[in-house]
C-alpha cells in the first residue's frame, strides 16, 4: 500500500513538472515573439524617409524608430533632468527639453537632448548645457514615449516625479525619475506631440547620446524554449517509466496471488 502510495506521489509530481516545464517553454516562445516584433517594428521604422517634423504632421507618421529632422525653438526653461539614468555603468541624467515647432505657437515637441554624468563628492558640478536662442535644427529618432524605469510604490508619500506648478523652476532644472507627457504638457501648458525625439545630432555639448536599445535577441528566447521543452521531456518520459514499472508490479502481484 505504502509503494502504491509513492508510486502514485511521483506519477502525480511528474505530470505536474510536465505541465509547468512545458508552460515555461511556451512563454519563451512568446517573447521570442514579442522580440521578434519589436525587431521588426525598429527595422521597418529605420527603413522610412526621414521626417521633418512640424506642428502639422499627421500622428499616422509618427511611427517609432523613424529618422526625424526637427526646426524650432528651445523652451530652455522647461528643461527637466530625468534621474538614474546609467551610461556604462556611471550614474547621470537624461536631459529632456521641449522644442516649439513655430514661432508663436503652443505646440512643442519633447527632445531627449543627451546624458549628463552626476557628479561625484569633491567633482565640480555638472551644469546642463546651454542652448543656443533662435530657431534651431537637430536630427535624431522618434520614440513613443520617455522610457521608464521601474518604480516602487510610495504608500502615503510624496511621488518623487512631482513636477513644478511655475516654470523656470527655483533651483534650476526639477529632477525626476520618470516623465509622462500628458503629466508634462499639464505642467507647463505645451500642446506636445504624442512622440519623442532622441536626438543624435548635431553634437560637440558634452551630452552623451548612446541610447540604450530594446533587447531583440529572440535566439535567446529559443534556446531558453529548447532548454524547458527538453526538461518537459525528461520528466514525461520519467513519467512513462514509473508507470509502465507499476504496472508490472501490479500485474506481477496478481499473478503471485493466483485465481
Amino acid at each position: 500500500m505504502a509503494r502504491a502510495h509513492r508510486t502514485l506521489t511521483a506519477l502525480v509530481l511528474l505530470g505536474i513538472m510536465v505541465v509547468l516545464l512545458g508552460s515555461l517553454g511556451r512563454w519563451q516562445l512568446r517573447r521570442a515573439d514579442e522580440r521578434r516584433a519589436i525587431l521588426a517594428a525598429i527595422e521597418s521604422g529605420r527603413r522610412q524617409p526621414p521626417l521633418a517634423l512640424t506642428a502639422a504632421t499627421s500622428t499616422d507618421e509618427l511611427r517609432p524608430w523613424r529618422p526625424v529632422s526637427v526646426q524650432g525653438s528651445w523652451r530652455a526653461d522647461m528643461t527637466v533632468r530625468l534621474d538614474n539614468r546609467n551610461q556604462d555603468g556611471r550614474p547621470g541624467y537624461w536631459i529632456a527639453t521641449p522644442m516649439v515647432l513655430e514661432e508663436g505657437s503652443n505646440t512643442a515637441v519633447l527632445v531627449l537632448r543627451g546624458w549628463l554624468p552626476r557628479t561625484l563628492p569633491g567633482e565640480p558640478a555638472a551644469t546642463v548645457p546651454v542652448l543656443p536662442a533662435g530657431v534651431g535644427t537637430v536630427g535624431g529618432e522618434l520614440v513613443a514615449r520617455v522610457p521608464r524605469l521601474f518604480e516602487l510604490w510610495n504608500p502615503g508619500g510624496v511621488s518623487g516625479d512631482a513636477l513644478p506648478t511655475a516654470w523656470p523652476s527655483a533651483g534650476g532644472p526639477p529632477t525626476v525619475q520618470n516623465l509622462d507627457l500628458d503629466a508634462y504638457a499639464r505642467a507647463t501648458g505645451l500642446h506636445l506631440l504624442p512622440t519623442v525625439v532622441e536626438q543624435h545630432a548635431p553634437s560637440g555639448d558634452g551630452l552623451v547620446r548612446e541610447w540604450p536599445q530594446p533587447s531583440v535577441d529572440y535566439n535567446q528566447n529559443l534556446g531558453y524554449a529548447m532548454q524547458w521543452f527538453g526538461f518537459a521531456s525528461i520528466a514525461g518520459i520519467a513519467f512513462v517509466v514509473v508507470a509502465v514499472r507499476a504496472a508490472r508490479a501490479a500485474r506481477a502481484a496478481r499473478r503471485g496471488r493466483g485465481p
